[in-house]
């Protein structure tokens, strides 16, 4: 499937149900894994999706899929480390920690952390313990949450 009938044709109808279902279509990507081309589709709300919302979407979009090229369906939860991709995931961890891993090195240094101060169209603002730092969007290869796995209990799988 190319990149363009997955953009025209898959993404709008995934976007359709995950509206009509109330939830957030994140991201539709189709990648290739050994012989198979997985269509892979994340979704998420507010108070966290669930393995049933999961189930429930899955269920409903497979129908309207029938006709694309592709060899596996997965629909999940990006996840609580999901990339800030769009303006509204940009918006919602202004104030948390991130890291932002850049594509060319910035004082010796490929990866930043920071509080998500602010941003724009064309930039991100950080503030982080050396001070403010202005970051173009299109230099960033990646911007993740932190994630403070602290105080989290360990468990143990070995029963």
């Amino acid at each position: 499937m190319p990149k363009a009938e997955l953009t025209a044709n898959v993404t709008p109808k995934c976007q359709r149900l995950a509206d009509q279902l109330e939830f957030e279509l994140v991201d539709v990507s189709l990648d290739k894994e050994g012989a198979g081309k997985y269509l892979r589709i994340y979704i998420d709300k507010p108070e966290g999706i669930s393995l049933d919302d999961c189930e429930k979407y899955h269920r409903a979009i497979q129908p309207q899929l029938e006709d694309y090229d592709y060899d596996f369906l997965e629909v999940s939860s990006p996840g609580v480390d999901r990339p800030l991709k769009k303006d509204r995931d940009f918006e919602r961890a202004i104030g948390t920690e991130v890291e932002v891993h850049l594509f060319k090195a910035m004082d010796g240094t490929k990866i930043l952390t920071g509080y998500l101060a602010d941003f724009s169209k064309d930039e991100i603002v950080l503030d982080t313990p050396a001070g403010e730092k202005r970051l173009a969007r299109k230099a960033c290869a990646l911007v993740k949450p932190v994630v403070d796995m602290e105080g989290v209990e360990s468990v143990d799988l070995s029963e």
